[in-house]
């Protein structure tokens, strides 16, 4: 399998509320502890509260990143999307993914800090991630 290169984007020119972002899946049914090897790292702009940033995202849509993380398959890399009605979700578009975006749930509601769990819709599976870590470029 293909693994994307796990080096955070590097960017003195973002501004200082640009987070990397490590989710992982939460405990869930043949996952009783969870499941570090299956996660999302995202590069998002954070407020003050832990809530993506829509109007520094519009700035600096370009370096909103996401890598998607399977153990048997190969990474997939993309960018967070701002969609109409204010949704969040992933598309992956950097490696010619054709495959459907994958939305957050209430993405614009939830706060991104350390030990909070937020959903993803998976592959049309709706599935909790913890949020592992919360650090700074």
């Amino acid at each position: 399998m293909t693994k994307a290169p796990s080096t955070a984007i590097l960017n003195s020119s973002l501004p200082s509320s640009f987070r990397q972002i490590r989710l992982e899946l939460a405990r869930e049914p043949g996952h009783p502890e969870g499941e570090a090897n299956i996660a999302y790292v995202m590069v998002a702009p954070l407020d003050d509260n832990g809530r993506i940033d829509p109007e520094q995202w519009k700035k600096h849509r370009e370096a909103c990143r996401v890598a998607r993380l399977r153990p048997d398959e190969d990474d997939r890399r993309g960018h967070l999307v701002h969609r109409p009605g204010g949704s969040w979700a992933f598309q992956y578009d950097i490696t010619g993914d054709t495959r459907p975006d994958e939305t957050g749930y209430h993405f614009q509601d939830e706060c991104f800090v350390q030990d909070e769990y937020v959903s993803i819709n998976d592959s049309g599976t709706m599935r909790t991630f913890r949020v592992v870590s919360v650090a700074h470029l």
